[in-house]
């Protein structure tokens, strides 16, 4: 678990500072500035959530039970869900995907719920 989560870390990491620094530089005259922040918004998650992941990288080693890595599964599907919709929505202009992002941020919210539970359990 140790590995797999450290590269999903490490991939979302660098993916949300490519896409960031694409944002800024090569989207900056091509997207509205509602359509940049929704943009943003979705980087913003990513590397949040990315470093959550490498939390529990971490945490895994240390941590016996299934709810750490619940946890790192559904950051890495919010990562997806959420932030990916928001890419999508801005390049796109699809509003329809708007749908998908509330499902990626309930990943988010059951992520940390798995992971303060595993806290709880500590006792």
């Amino acid at each position: 678990m140790l590995r797999s989560f450290l590269m999903l870390a490490a991939f979302f990491g660098f993916t949300g500072v490519a896409l960031g620094a694409f944002a800024a530089h090569g989207l900056k005259s091509r997207l509205t500035a509602d359509y940049l922040a929704i943009f943003q918004t979705g980087v913003t998650y990513q590397l949040v959530h990315a470093l959550a992941i490498f939390a529990v990288a971490v945490l895994s080693v240390h941590l016996p039970g299934r709810l750490v890595g619940w946890a790192g599964g559904l950051f890495a599907v919010g990562i997806v869900l959420f932030s990916g919709s928001l890419y999508l929505l801005t390049l796109s202009g699809l509003g329809k995907l708007g749908i998908i992002t509330p499902l990626g941020g309930l990943c988010f919210l059951a992520g940390w719920l798995c992971l303060g539970l595993a806290a709880w359990r500590l006792g």
